[in-house]
């Protein structure tokens, strides 16, 4: 009598062990979100300007702008893909030269700088809002698509 309940519970627990597997690898991927086009581009542009690490960036402490530089780094290459479908090879341009102006804050050790003084740091951001406004003002001359 012992070994059959032993047995049935083996059996039991493996019946249990055995149902919660399936043939599934997992979780499926997500698909891919939508680009959202030059009218989503122009409200993410529209949203950046409005940092003061944009419209002021002589008066900001570096490390102080590292979220705005890195939203930044995105969306580069969200220009790079929409100069290349509206054949603008000067939009390219403007967001090479974003890159570049990325590439030097990050590389220059901007994201611990704490002090507003002139230097390479607040050239970078200089030269970033130099290049969004450039973006922007090209990006809102395109037709929404």
């Amino acid at each position: 009598m012992r070994t059959r309940i032993v047995a049935a519970s083996a059996l039991a627990l493996l019946a249990v062990l055995v149902s919660g597997c399936s043939g599934e690898a997992g979780p499926k991927p997500k698909p891919q979100a939508p680009d959202p086009g030059i009218s989503g581009l122009k409200v993410k542009l529209e949203a950046l300007v409005a940092d003061t690490c944009y419209s002021k960036p002589g008066g900001q402490e570096p490390k102080g702008c590292e979220k705005y530089v890195t939203q930044l780094g995105g969306t580069a290459g969200t220009v790079h893909k929409q100069a290349g479908l509206a054949k603008n090879p000067g939009l390219d341009g403007f967001a090479t030269d974003l890159d570049h102006g990325v590439d030097a804050y990050r590389t220059g050790g901007c994201t611990t700088v704490a002090s507003s003084a002139p230097g390479p740091c607040v050239d970078s951001l200089t030269a970033i809002a130099r290049s969004l406004r450039e973006i922007k003002s090209t990006v809102d001359a395109l037709p929404d698509a």
